[in-house]
C-alpha cells in the first residue's frame, strides 16, 4: 500500500461503497475497510475492491490469544488484503503469532499483507485513559509503549494519532508505519474522534499514511474533496 490517503469506507453494505466509489471512475485507491462493513458484507467486499485496483486496509483490530490469533491472521491472508490490523495490547506474543499467521497463510508469490497494530484509539483521551483503562502516565507514554513493543515483536507499524507520530518515529525507525486517523479539513465535524489533525499537520508530524473517512465520504463532492486531501498531503 502507498502513502495515498486511505478512505475510510464507514458503510454498511456494498452499494453504499459502489455509490462512493462512482464518483471516482477508474482511479486506483487506497481504501479502509472496518468491522461495520466487513461484518456485514464478509469476503466478497474484499474481493470485489481488489477486483476494481484498489489496496484494502482491512481494520478489524484481532485481540485475543496468540494462538487464535495467528489461526485467525492465516485465514484473513488468504483474501489478499494490503495492511491489517491487532490491538498492541494484546501484547509482543500475540503480535509475533500475527506475524507467523499472515505469513503461513500467503499465497506463494503473492506479497504478504502489513501487519500493524493499534496503540490507543483517537477516540480515547488521557483522561479516559486514566479512569478507564487505569493506565498510568500520559497518554503519549502509553503510545510510545505500545509501539517499541509492536516494533520488536516485527509488525510493520502502527496505528496513533498524528500528534504522537513523530515520536513514535523517534523510537522506531523512519520505515516503521505510522497510520494516523482522525484526520479532518478544517471547519469538519470532530464527531466521536478526540485527537484529529487536518493532512498539512500530517506531514508536519511525519506521518506515513492518513486515514480519512467522513470529510470524503460525506461530501457534496468526495472526488474533489479527494483531490483537496491529497494536494494537501502532497504538500501543495
Amino acid at each position: 500500500m502507498d502513502n495515498k490517503p486511505i478512505i475510510a469506507l464507514d458503510f454498511s453494505t456494498i452499494e453504499e461503497v459502489q455509490g462512493l466509489l462512482r464518483h471516482f471512475g477508474h482511479e486506483r485507491l487506497n481504501v479502509k475497510v472496518g468491522m461495520e462493513l466487513f461484518y456485514q458484507e464478509g469476503k466478497k467486499i474484499i474481493y470485489y475492491l481488489k477486483e476494481s485496483g484498489h489496496d484494502v486496509f482491512l481494520d478489524i483490530k484481532l485481540h485475543d490469544i496468540p494462538t487464535t490469533v495467528q489461526k485467525a491472521m492465516k485465514g484473513l491472508a488468504g483474501l489478499g488484503v494490503d495492511m491489517i490490523n491487532v490491538h498492541a495490547a494484546g501484547g509482543t506474543q500475540m503480535i509475533e503469532a500475527a506475524k507467523e499467521g499472515l505469513l503461513s497463510g500467503t499465497v506463494q508469490g503473492v506479497q504478504t499483507p502489513s501487519l500493524i497494530a493499534v496503540t490507543q484509539l483517537t477516540s480515547t483521551t488521557e483522561e479516559i485513559m486514566h479512569r478507564e483503562q487505569k493506565v498510568t502516565g500520559t497518554l503519549q507514554e502509553s503510545v510510545l509503549n505500545y509501539a517499541q513493543i509492536t516494533y520488536l515483536a516485527g509488525a510493520d507499524g502502527v496505528v496513533c494519532s498524528v500528534h504522537e507520530a513523530k515520536e513514535v518515529m523517534n523510537v522506531t525507525e523512519p520505515t516503521f508505519f505510522r497510520v494516523t486517523p482522525g484526520i479532518r479539513l478544517l471547519g469538519d465535524e470532530h464527531n466521536d474522534q478526540k485527537r484529529i489533525a487536518t493532512p498539512k499537520e500530517a506531514v508536519g508530524k511525519q506521518a506515513t499514511h492518513i486515514v480519512v473517512g467522513r470529510s470524503i465520504t460525506q461530501a457534496i463532492d468526495p472526488y474533489k474533496t479527494y483531490k483537496d486531501v491529497l494536494k494537501q498531503w502532497n504538500g501543495d
